[in-house]
Order: C-alpha cells, then structure tokens, then sequence
C-alpha cells in the first residue's frame, strides 16, 4: 500500500470528505432556494410593475384617447431607467416611447415574455434582455410595456458564480483539511506503532506518546501506558522473585542433599537415617512452605480471590486470631495484648485477614526482642477512624532502618539481622497483597523501640440482607485457624513437631 492510499483510507480523511459532501449538500440545496427564491421575487415584482403601468395607461387612454396616450407614453419614456415603452400604428411605425420598434420575439406572440433589445451606451450599442406585453389598444395602435431586467439577471448569473467557487473552494479546503488531518493521525499512529514494536521487542520501559490533547488518543494511549507500568511492575517482580528463587532456595536445597548424603554415610545406620528422614522433612516443610506462600501472594496480586470477599465482623476475626495465638506467645516468652474496638462490619475475606494478622504476630514473635524481660509485649489494636478500619500490630524488638522499611515489603527480602533466623522473607509481602485486594495500605512505623505494622482498610458496609451464595458454615476460632497458612506453621508448632518426632524416635 502506498502512502497516498494509506493517506486516503485513514478514517479522519474519510471523515473530512464526508463531512465536506454532506455540507456542500446541504449548502447547494439552501443557495439553491435562495437564488430561486430570489428569482421568483424579482420576477414577480416586475410583472406587478408592468402590470400596474399598463392599468395606468389604460386609464390615460380612457380620459383622453390616443392623445392623452401618446402624451404620457412620451412623458415616461424620458425619465431614465429601467421602463421600456413602444406606441406604433398598425404598420408599425413609433409613435411614442424609447423602443425603436416592435420586438422581433413579439411578431407571432400575444402573451408576451422575454426578448432582446438594443441599447445606446459609451461602449456602442448593447445588446439586453428585457420582459414586456403587447396590448392592442384600438384597430390603428399597438402598446408594448417592458421592463429592462437585464441587471437582475446579471446579479444572478454573478451570484450563481459565487456559489460555484464558494462550493469548489470549501470542496479543496476540506480535502486540504483532511488530507492534514489524516497525515497527523497517521504521524501518531506511527508513533504508537513503533513505540509497540519496541515494547515487543523487550523494552517494557518505553511509553505511548501523549500529546496534552486530552483527545481521544490520548486517553487511550494515557491507559495503555497505566497498563504498561503495571506490566512492567510484575515483570520486575516476575525476573526478582526467579532470581530470589534461585538464590534463596538453592541454599535449603543444597543442605537438604547434604543432610541425605550425611546421613546415609553415617555408620549409626537405622538411627542415623531416622534421624536423617526427620531433618530432611523439616527442610522440606520449609520449602512447601516457601512456594505456598508464593502461590498466596500470586493469587492475590492477580486479584484471582476479590469475589471471595464477605460480610464479616473485623473485630471478631482480630480476637479469633489473638486468642489462637496467645498460649504461643506465653510460651515465647512474650505478653500479647490486644486493644480491639467492638464490632467492625465490613465486606473482607475473613481467612486472607486472619493470614495476615497472623503473620505480622509470628514476625514479632521472631524479631520482637529479648523474651521474658520487662517490656517484652505485643499488642494488637483496631480502631475505625471515620471509613478507614486501622489494625496495628506493635512490638518492642530493634525495629526495622527507615530506608528499608519499603524494601521489606517485597519478596524473599530479608534484613542482615534476620538471615539467621528461620523465614522465607514472604510474610510482609503477604500482608501487602492482602492489604492491597482490599483496596488497603500497608504502613511500617517506628514504635520507639520496636516496629509497628499499620494496615488501613476501607470499611465497605455489607448489604443488610445479604443473598444467599451457597452453604457456608460460620466462621470460628477452629475456622481461622485451619486456614492461617502463615510460614504454615508458627514457631512454636513446629518446635512441638520436632520434639514429638524425636520423642517418637526408638532408644539405641
């Protein structure tokens, strides 16, 4: 395809040479009547005159005969304009008036009409167009009475000419339009397409072309590039978790294989791969733990369980959580407490929120500092604050650094300080998927000492007769916490794990 047929088939042209024929459509039918109109008007005008004169003379003729009438023919035909008068005899010789003679388009006509006349000028004689009547008085005279209408005619052939280069130049603006309107459509569609063709390509950082129009363009290609950014973003996520993978899991694998090999080589035998079998199945729990995790915060960043959400009470969940988890506190060494505001209705996904709140208690259960000593609490509070629904989850450990307090938010991140300690580095990042399915923030704050987790979400009040979806039993403290998935188990249950597996073990 050329570029003038790629020029020509663009809608903007087609457009402009729609619009340019409808309007000189349009235009044609309204001058048309005009100038019809007019022509009408001015022929009925004449005729209203000449009709008037001839009742005139008529009337001279009456009160004085051929006389009287041959008088007031002279009488007019001095006055300059546009009247024409011819009194003759019956062979047709003037008597009166200012034509010379009997037209020629008169000798076989009655009614009258149109005819041409000569006219003495500076320029010689011309040659005009004229409307008249012939009356036959009496036996002996003949009467013609015209008008000269040869400058109406003139004013329209004029605006007839008017029209025609009126309708060719706006018929080549409007082509001229087009034509630029089209090239400029094409200009940024070009644009656009090579903008995509680098994108696929695999330069996900490059963006739409946007003009501050505000046009239609614009808007489209404004949430493409909103659509790009966000591809762009799980992208980076998609090359960062692989690379995490690689580098975080290698490691449990590599100490798995070694702990195999270690223990078919040690000369215990059975005791030794019993022994072997355990560890290999705590790396292991570790490790399906890890790609849960993966597979939650997957689930929830695609948006794949937003129609999951329900009716639910968030301070009920809140004292679920807490209550489950407060013989596991005690046993860490820690006191929790819990400052819930009282029923909170809200549409949430009443497990996704336990998970969270439960992971950020393990968190602080890890990293919240020396157990057993004074001042060694976490709390959990809830309060609403106007449509916002505020959950806050503090300790008293060594907090995290301001500068990375984003960072942590992230996948497989793991502080210096927290490398030796079990964790996948998944439980912040879960809390924010969370947080951010229900249209929420997750906010870290500095608790002076200690860390303070804020997850703010909007308070969507329930219908008041929700429908009927199916068969669900009510939501209990069992419920919650069969669903908790956080690490999969929490610290001191897979410590009890471990102590019964060992327990279990026979004595040598």
């Amino acid at each position: 395809m050329t570029a003038v047929s790629r020029l020509l088939s663009t809608t903007a042209f087609r457009l402009a040479l729609t619009y340019v024929l409808v309007f000189l459509a349009a235009t044609t039918l309204i001058a048309g009547t005009i100038i019809w109109r007019t022509n009408d008007l001015l022929t009925r005008q004449i005729l209203q005159t000449i009709v008037a004169e001839v009742k005139g003379l008529r009337e001279q003729y009456v009160q004085g005969g051929a006389p009287r009438l041959t008088e007031a023919i002279a009488e007019r035909a001095r006055v300059p304009g546009s009247s024409l008068y011819f009194l003759g005899d019956s062979h047709g010789s003037r008597l009166a008036g200012n034509m010379s003679r009997v037209p020629r388009e008169f000798w076989s006509a009655t009614d009258g009409g149109l005819f041409h006349y000569a006219r003495q000028s500076s320029a010689g004689m011309d040659d005009r167009l004229a409307v008249g009547v012939p009356i036959t008085v009496d036996e002996t005279l003949l009467l013609v009475v015209a008008r000269d209408i040869n400058d109406q005619r003139e004013f329209l052939d004029a605006t007839r000419r008017i029209v025609l280069w009126g309708f060719a130049l706006m018929a080549l603006a409007g082509l001229g339009v087009g034509i630029w309107q089209s090239r400029r459509l094409l200009n940024r569609i070009e644009a656009i397409n090579l903008t995509s063709r680098k994108i696929m390509a695999g330069d996900l950082t490059q963006r739409l072309p946007e003009r501050g129009s505000g046009d239609e363009l614009d808007r489209l290609s404004a949430g493409l590039n909103t659509m790009l950014a966000r591809i762009e973003q799980l992208m980076d996520g998609l090359r960062e978790v692989s690379d995490n993978i690689a580098h975080d899991l290698k490691t449990p694998l590599t100490r798995l294989r070694n702990r195999a090999e270690a223990a078919l080589a040690d000369p215990r035998g059975p005791v030794a791969f019993r022994d072997g079998l355990e560890r290999a199945i705590e790396e292991a729990d570790e490790l399906i733990k890890t790609f849960n995790a993966l597979l939650s915060i997957a689930r929830l960043e695609a948006g794949g369980v937003s129609e999951t959400l329900e009716p639910v009470d968030l301070g009920a969940v809140l004292r679920d959580v807490t209550e489950l988890y407060e013989p596991v506190v005690e046993e860490a060494g820690y006191r929790l407490r819990a400052e819930l505001a009282g029923e909170l209705p809200t549409l949430a996904n009443r497990q996704l929120i336990g998970q969270a709140i439960a992971n950020l208690i393990d968190n602080a259960i890890k990293y919240g500092g020396t157990a057993h000593a004074d001042g060694a609490e976490i709390s959990v509070a809830l309060t609403r604050q106007g449509d916002t629904a505020r959950i806050v989850v503090a300790d008293r450990g060594p907090g995290i650094p301001a500068e990375a307090r984003e960072r942590v938010l992230k996948r497989f991140v793991r502080l210096e300080a927290s490398r030796s300690l079990p964790g996948s580095g998944l439980g912040l990042s879960l809390v924010a998927a969370v947080a951010h399915l229900h249209s929420g923030t997750v906010r870290l704050e500095d608790n002076e000492p200690g860390l303070r987790v804020v997850i703010e979400l909007p308070v969507r009040e329930p219908d008041p007769e929700p429908k009927a979806t199916g068969t669900r039993a009510p939501a209990s403290a069992d419920s919650v916490a069969g669903s908790l998935a956080c690490d999969a188990e929490t610290t001191a249950e897979v410590k009890r794990g471990a102590d019964n597996r060992a327990a279990a073990a026979p004595v040598p």
